[in-house]
């Protein structure tokens, strides 16, 4: 028999919806949350916001930001930040903190602009959101001041999924990408992917790119095949 014929899979950006009423509210992000709402009274003007790889802080960031009129930096853009620029009064989040020891020989400047912005807020009354995996005192920072600094920060945490968040954020994925899918399909995935928000994102992807070679609809059928069983 002949096999199903194979349709080029184009790698194309999603959009993610990062809007307030698309963030869904659930046990593990709740404090979370709540801790991000207190803005403007947060102590000492920081907060950094901590979890698992895909856990929302991105989109949590971007609720923020919005409600705030917050500029939003990565840490690798740490670099060609001009601090003069930065009114001392600003809102700013800087995401992925944790992962400037991976800048190698540009990780002394981006911690050392980080060091002043965090500074230059604190001095004139902004609020800087700092975020990453895993809580301020186990992120590989060299410059010491930096990190008393960012240890002394109250942490948000974002928890891992429960089945219900689990659920929602796969739905979002599905959305995401401008795939509708049946409540059932959500159901057979939720026992076999990996129970992570990264496990959802690769979930989704895979089934993405598996309708478009397959010109088919995403079904709990294709969801089997992903995963090499039967129906």
């Amino acid at each position: 028999m002949r096999a199903p014929p194979q349709q080029l899979v184009l790698d194309l950006a999603t959009r993610p919806a990062l809007g307030r009423s698309d963030f869904f509210l659930a046990e593990p992000n709740r404090l979370a949350l709540a801790q991000i709402d207190r803005w403007p009274d947060w102590p000492e003007g920081k907060v950094a916001l901590v979890g698992p790889q895909g856990s929302g802080k991105t989109h949590l960031v971007a609720v923020w930001a919005a409600r705030a009129g917050a500029r939003v930096v990565a840490a690798a853009e740490l670099g060609s930040l001009e601090l003069s620029a930065v009114p001392e009064r600003a809102a700013v989040a800087v995401e992925d903190v944790d992962r400037l020891h991976l800048l190698g020989a540009e990780a002394g400047s981006a911690e050392e602009m980080l060091f002043h912005l965090h500074n230059r807020l604190a001095l004139g009354g902004g609020t800087l959101l700092v975020t990453g995996v895993g809580r301020p005192a186990a992120w590989r920072l060299s410059l010491a001041d930096l990190a008393s600094r960012l240890r002394a920060a109250v942490v948000a945490e974002l928890a891992p999924p429960d089945d219900a968040l689990l659920a929602a954020v796969l739905v979002k994925l599905f959305e995401d990408r401008q795939l509708e899918v049946a409540p059932d399909v959500i159901g057979y995935l939720l026992p076999r992917i990996e129970r992570s928000f990264a496990g959802a994102q690769a979930a989704v992807a895979g089934l993405d790119r598996l309708a478009l070679a397959r010109r088919r609809q995403v079904t709990v059928r294709l969801a089997a095949e992903m995963f090499g069983r039967a129906v």
